[in-house]
């Protein structure tokens, strides 16, 4: 099995982008947090960096509008664009204009390479039919399939309203590696990944690479992740994992 890619996220500064490389991370994710503010020089920085430095960058722009979206990649021109949207096959019409955007992203943007987060549950077996659906209506138009967790019970609510991911919270790994053994692009595992489940999740999944934010952000004085703020130790013990383990998977 080819060793898996490291891809870490909510770097939006030049030094930690640097930091992160010379750590051996292989894709380096940054996010937009709102089309107000979407042109953030430093961050530009740091995605010209990360393109200097031999690394990828990956993109998030936390909203959908074609225009915006466009005016996001040209401003950027990250090697990837992540859409991370709370797709559900009980909204074939936002499903539908999602497909739109990433068909039309395609098209004027054929340098950037599109990577799609699949909803998938803390326990989703009962659901794995439909989630590989909804994956098949996006294989043709995605260079990679990112596995993330979506909170299913009615009382919790998305960390991004409308978006999938930073639940700090494992997907269902079993339906995670059915995708990976179904699916024509790679795939990578997110959701709660940290340096001490990390080994389990990439034996069990048997993913292209492994993506952790929320696990290996810094914390506060009340333990709780701190956005945009990565723990340097947390990073190096996640790498560690990964590559301890290359030559035994």
């Amino acid at each position: 099995m080819t060793p898996p890619i490291i891809q870490i996220y909510e770097i939006q500064t030049p030094e930690e982008a640097r930091l992160m490389i010379e750590m051996g991370v292989d894709h380096i994710g940054s996010v937009v947090p709102s089309t107000e503010n979407r042109h953030n020089p430093v961050l530009r920085d740091a995605i010209s960096l990360i393109r200097r430095m031999g690394a990828v960058s990956t993109l998030i722009p936390l909203y959908a509008d074609k225009d915006i979206v466009f005016d996001t990649l040209s401003y950027y021109q990250p090697h990837v664009v992540h859409f991370c949207d709370h797709l559900s096959w009980d909204d074939p019409d936002a499903t539908q204009a999602i497909l739109f955007l990433q068909t039309a992203v395609k098209k004027n943007f054929p340098a950037v390479r599109i990577m799609r987060s699949i909803p998938i549950g803390q326990k989703a077996l009962s659901d794995s039919d439909r989630i590989m659906a909804l994956a098949r209506q996006f294989e043709s138009i995605s260079d990679f399939f990112l596995t993330d967790t979506v909170l299913t019970d009615n009382n919790e609510e998305q960390p991004e309203n409308g978006f999938v991911g930073i639940t700090g919270k494992t997907c269902d790994w079993t339906v995670a590696a059915r995708l990976v053994s179904e699916s024509r692009i790679p795939v990578i595992l997110a959701g709660g990944i940290s340096p001490e489940n990390v080994e389990e999740g990439i034996r069990t999944v048997r993913p292209y690479g492994v993506d952790s934010c929320t696990c290996t952000n810094a914390v506060d004085d009340d333990g709780r992740p701190i956005r945009f703020k990565k723990d340097p130790k947390k990073v190096r013990a996640l790498v560690d994992a990964v590559r301890h383990m290359t030559p035994s998977i």
